[in-house]
């Protein structure tokens, strides 16, 4: 089913309806050996140049690596490069797929920013290296995507949520409709301190997301409200300082968020998940937190 969707009047399907997905098993994960802020490409990194105590990160990385190691997660983890900073954030080198017949599949990204741009082959090498079929995009027609910062999967569900605005442009989700089959939500962002749909969006459950409202459209928000039962909202200062939208819950069940985030954390308790705090206070300076740091693969 593949379709772009840009509006609540254009949704034609329930979620009884979508073709169901199994949830990944496996976590990709980039060693932060070389992370800092070199540069500013959002935001969150104005004044931080320099400002990363790299024994702190080392640290955050490895408590989080441990909390999929106790899920269960087998957890693949790559080395950094010298001179790729961001290339801890994982999430946003490629969007991965599986078929309804277990065929792996990813799209590889198109970095917006050129300082990134070199993080994608060698993420790409994990790839080559799983098994999976390995598909890219028409550069000559798109110039950005950022895969999963912008492009994420619903819950248990063949239905992509695309984020665009800031770093994805909208016209890129049609060749991925295309190429994966599945209907694609569109949301514009509109506010550039939330410059990708992992930074305002966390789909929880099937039924479950947390939001930071104030980033999307009226329009975006109608989509959200029209899919999901329960909108879960997240304050200014939680979603912009602490991240709150970037937590991530890949089981449906077991939440890991930024260190701090009291009132989010009482709703997604009295919600039933059960919330995991880390801290990410070193990479929160680079504009990324829990859900950027991985990549969950099939």
């Amino acid at each position: 089913m593949a379709k772009v969707i840009a509006s609540s009047s254009q949704l034609d399907f329930s979620l009884s309806e979508l073709e169901s997905m199994p949830l990944p098993e496996k976590v990709l994960l980039v060693k932060p050996t070389y992370f800092t802020v070199e540069y500013v490409i959002n935001p969150h990194m104005e004044g931080h140049i320099g400002d990363v105590d790299k024994l702190a990160a080392q640290n955050e990385w490895d408590h989080l690596k441990s909390a999929y190691d106790e899920l269960g997660y087998y957890t693949h983890v790559v080395e950094g490069q010298r001179g790729y900073p961001d290339m801890v954030f994982c999430a946003n080198q490629s969007f991965p797929n599986i078929t309804k017949d277990g065929k792996k599949q990813v799209i590889m990204s198109v970095m917006h920013a050129r300082e990134r741009q070199g993080e994608v082959p060698f993420i790409r090498k994990v790839y080559e290296e799983s098994s999976y079929e390995i598909l890219y995009l028409d550069e000559s027609k798109f110039n950005s995507f950022e895969g999963m910062g912008d492009a994420l999967w619903h819950h248990k569900k063949r239905l992509i949520w695309g984020g665009y605005g800031f770093r994805t442009s909208k016209e890129v989700y049609e060749p991925i409709s295309d190429l994966f089959d599945t209907p694609v939500i569109a949301l514009e962002l509109t506010d550039e301190r939330f410059y990708h749909l992992d930074t305002c969006l966390c789909i929880l459950d099937e039924a479950t997301a947390l939001i930071y409202p104030k980033a999307f459209t009226d329009e975006g928000i109608e989509l959200i409200e029209s899919i999901f039962e329960n909108v879960i909202e997240a304050s200014k200062y939680e979603a912009e300082k602490l991240f709150a939208c970037n937590a991530t819950c890949p089981d449906g069940k077991n939440v890991f968020i930024q260190q701090g985030c009291v009132d989010v954390n009482h709703k997604l308790k009295e919600a039933g998940f059960k919330v995991h705090e880390y801290s990410t206070y070193e990479f929160l300076k680079s504009g990324g937190s829990v859900f950027c740091m991985k990549m969950l693969l099939w």
